[in-house]
């Protein structure tokens, strides 16, 4: 049994053995090519969220109705990849074994690694819905294999071609775009043709990847590496809303970065995105 922690999101203070979905925090940003920072988002979220109600007046439902635990933030390695994804692939291993839904909170997108390591092995069926602004389909960045700059790639290694759905995608070198044509699935810019994807995903085990960074810099600027023409709160909540249906075995939100926005905006908008997916898995 683990311990809950002492300081939890707003609404996630259920005790582990009765929670269904198990939210925890991986603040790692070694690899950021940028601006780092996302190391203090899972702390900072749950300082703010207070800040928001526990209940949705977008679906008529109150996380006091549920069970979620908050296990706390994982004590990673800072400044070594291997050890931090070794530490997230055991704790979210441990979630699994457990029966519950794994919700990591990042953290660089590269945490994202370590959690499909986990599940990949539980479900070797594992089909990937990425929605961001950049493809993160590097080989490598400057020689870090590991790289935020190359997660999803290395996602790609474990599950291979046509597994991968990306939407909100306008940033990444040529090569990457001319990659995913032959390996993933990309569209560009926004959520066109999500409708059909989740049609194509239903039965199958999914992992749920969230770069917030593939929201518009006007509404979300808080990020390590904001992009314009970035998609809007309401089309991502309604895009989430649609992909709940699918059978979500874990999922990760990552890349708020709290001291980039000095008027607490982000850390808000990510709070109640949080809420707003804990709510959505609840079916």
């Amino acid at each position: 049994m683990k311990n809950r922690n002492i300081h939890t999101f707003i609404g996630c203070d259920n005790e582990y053995d009765e929670s269904s979905i198990v939210v925890f925090g991986a603040p790692f940003d070694s690899t950021t090519s940028f601006r780092p920072g996302t190391r203090f988002a899972s702390a900072v979220m749950r300082n703010e969220s207070f800040g928001i109600e526990t209940f949705s007046p977008y679906q008529d439902k109150d996380l006091e109705d549920l069970n979620i635990f908050d296990g706390g933030d994982l004590e990673l390695s800072f400044g070594d990849s291997n050890s931090a994804l070794s530490d997230i692939e055991a704790y979210v291993g441990k979630v699994l074994s457990d029966s519950k839904v794994p919700f990591m909170i990042g953290g660089e997108h590269s945490v994202t690694l370590g959690a499909v390591r986990a599940i990949a092995k539980k479900y070797p069926d594992l089909h990937i819905v990425q929605f961001d602004a950049h493809t993160d389909l590097r080989e490598d960045y400057l020689g870090q294999v590991y790289s935020h700059a190359s997660v999803i790639r290395r996602c790609w290694d474990i599950v291979g071609d046509n597994k991968i759905f990306q939407f909100g995608i306008r940033s990444g070198e040529k090569i990457e775009f001319e990659w995913a044509k032959e390996h993933v699935h990309t569209t560009r810019f926004n959520f066109d043709g999500l409708d059909e994807i989740i049609e194509k995903l239903k039965g199958k085990p999914v992992y749920f990847t969230l770069d917030l960074d593939v929201l518009d810099p006007s509404e979300f600027p808080g990020t390590g590496t904001p992009e314009s023409g970035g998609v809007t709160f309401v089309e991502l909540h309604n895009a989430i809303r649609k992909l709940s249906v699918l059978n979500i075995v874990g999922l990760d939100m990552n890349e708020l970065s709290p001291i980039y926005d000095q008027s607490g905006q982000s850390t808000a908008l990510a709070c109640k995105l949080l809420r707003e997916i804990l709510l959505f898995l609840n079916k």
